[in-house]
């Protein structure tokens, strides 16, 4: 690993963005351990299947930006892809590597401890597909962060960029009857850590995303239905809500009521 793991730990925390670090497990439970993550894995493996028919042709050169546990980009790996796994969050980082090792795809990877913002600087290549997936809503700027990401870019790659909508959150906050934090702007006074606490405004990372010279290809929805059912056990008729979700989240207008939005993009 990285030895400047420290540094760019301290290099993070100075830019105000949020870190893991001491709660792995718990990230790793309260996302991956529950329909809402399981969802989210299905989505964006159908959403990434073009890549990985891509990367059955022939090794793509994957960067995995706030990579977290590394799940996604496993998938490439067992495909021949070379990662490059990023993430502020040395404790997440180890553990990737481990889940990774255990799969017995450690040769397939690279990590590198660092925030976005310091990627220009320290990875030497450009990549065929990034990947970019819950990292803008912890940003203390996600717009600068979107500026750099062409820099990080093959002339013909991709990237797969998915974030928390402020439009959906709106929504499902209404439907459940908090008019007084809608009201507020969705700010409240005790803030829970894994709960993102920036959503964005899917008209202003669109207008980012143009400023930086990226066009979006598709748009997909994640967890347009999930979020907003009353009857929690609801959630546990997995098989037949995921089916619901592939069927309707890249058709308007559900692909913009996901409280996740995932956009494929290459260069304008």
């Amino acid at each position: 690993m990285n030895t400047n793991n420290k540094q760019n730990n301290q290099a993070s925390k100075a830019t105000g963005d949020q870190s893991f670090d001491g709660i792995t497990h718990k990230f790793s439970h309260n996302i991956y351990a529950t329909t809402k993550g399981r969802l989210r894995l299905a989505v964006l493996k159908r959403d990434l299947q073009p890549w990985l028919t891509r990367a059955k042709q022939r090794p793509l050169k994957i960067l995995d930006i706030g990579g977290g546990l590394g799940q996604v980009s496993q998938w490439f790996a067992e495909l021949g892809c070379n990662i490059m796994h990023t993430d502020i969050s040395a404790e997440i980082v180890a553990a990737a590597q481990q889940q990774h090792a255990q799969a017995g795809l450690a040769q397939r990877y690279q990590y590198l401890v660092a925030p976005l913002q310091q990627l220009p600087e320290q990875v030497a290549d450009d990549y065929d597909l990034i990947l970019c997936h819950a990292v803008l809503e912890w940003l203390a700027d996600p717009a600068a962060a979107i500026a750099l990401l062409p820099q990080l870019l093959a002339p013909q790659g991709g990237i797969s960029l998915m974030f928390y909508n402020k439009d959906a959150k709106v929504l499902a906050n209404v439907i459940f009857g908090n008019f007084d934090y809608v009201e507020a702007g969705l700010t409240v006074k005790k803030k829970v850590r894994l709960s993102p606490q920036q959503p964005l405004d899917p008209a202003h990372v669109a207008q980012w995303l143009e400023q930086a010279g990226l066009q979006i290809e598709y748009k997909t929805g994640v967890r347009c239905f999930h979020d907003y059912l009353k009857n929690a056990a609801d959630k546990e008729r997995f098989e037949q809500l995921l089916a619901l979700e592939l069927r309707y989240n890249q058709q308007a207008p559900f692909c913009d009521i996901g409280r996740y939005l995932h956009w494929q993009l290459k260069r304008a």
